[in-house]
């Protein structure tokens, strides 16, 4: 066996390990932890097949970013063992479902790549290959249309995520941006007379 093929066979599986222990641990960040070790395992793939900017990408931007907010969030969070129990038990169905059609999509991307010649399919890997370049090419040629969609639903996630932790506080003080930008510079200011005091004649100071 040859070294290339040994160490895509340990990543395999401990990427396998690790997807699977994220999905049956209790304890919600032991599970993260797991996706982390599943995101270097498939990093370390995705560098043997010589795509060294996914791999980079991955390592960067979900364990060095996404994963690190999960973590945050997770043991911010009070979550309950019962309620989460519950609530997975509901969604069973779904996540069966869902759970056989990736099962059904990988067989069937594992038979077409045993049955069929893939290796006249991939790019010519020169001396001048790059890959961000070849990237770069096909998402905005050919993948331009699936790009700008996949970055306006990135875009509803965020406002999305943002409407929904944005809560309206007695104790804080908040200004209205449409009322800011519809108001008047005559209503910004208003000027109110000064109003003179009534002396006492009774309580005058007697040194006049």
């Amino acid at each position: 066996m040859e070294f290339k093929a040994f160490v895509f066979y340990f990543l395999a599986v401990t990427l396998i390990y690790a997807a699977a222990r994220v999905v049956t641990l209790r304890n919600p960040i032991h599970a993260a932890l797991h996706l982390v070790l599943a995101f270097f395992g498939a990093s370390g793939i995705w560098m043997l097949l010589g795509a060294e900017f996914p791999a980079i990408a991955l390592v960067l931007i979900y364990v060095g970013s996404v994963m690190v907010l999960f973590l945050f969030v997770v043991m911010m969070l009070d979550i309950g063992a019962d309620r989460w129990r519950e609530e997975f038990r509901k969604n069973v169905p779904s996540v069966l479902c869902v759970a056989s059609l990736m099962l059904i999509e990988m067989g069937c991307a594992l038979w077409l790549s045993f049955s069929g010649n893939t290796e006249a399919a991939l790019p010519p890997t020169g001396a001048g290959y790059s890959n961000v370049k070849m990237i770069g090419r096909l998402l905005f040629t050919q993948y331009a249309y699936p790009f700008e969609l996949a970055s306006v639903i990135l875009l509803a996630g965020i406002v999305a995520a943002v409407a929904l932790t944005l809560r309206s506080r007695r104790a804080t003080k908040s200004a209205d941006p449409s009322e800011q930008i519809s108001v008047k510079a005559s209503e910004r200011i208003r000027l109110v007379g000064e109003i003179p005091e009534q002396r006492n004649e009774n309580t005058a100071w007697k040194g006049n």
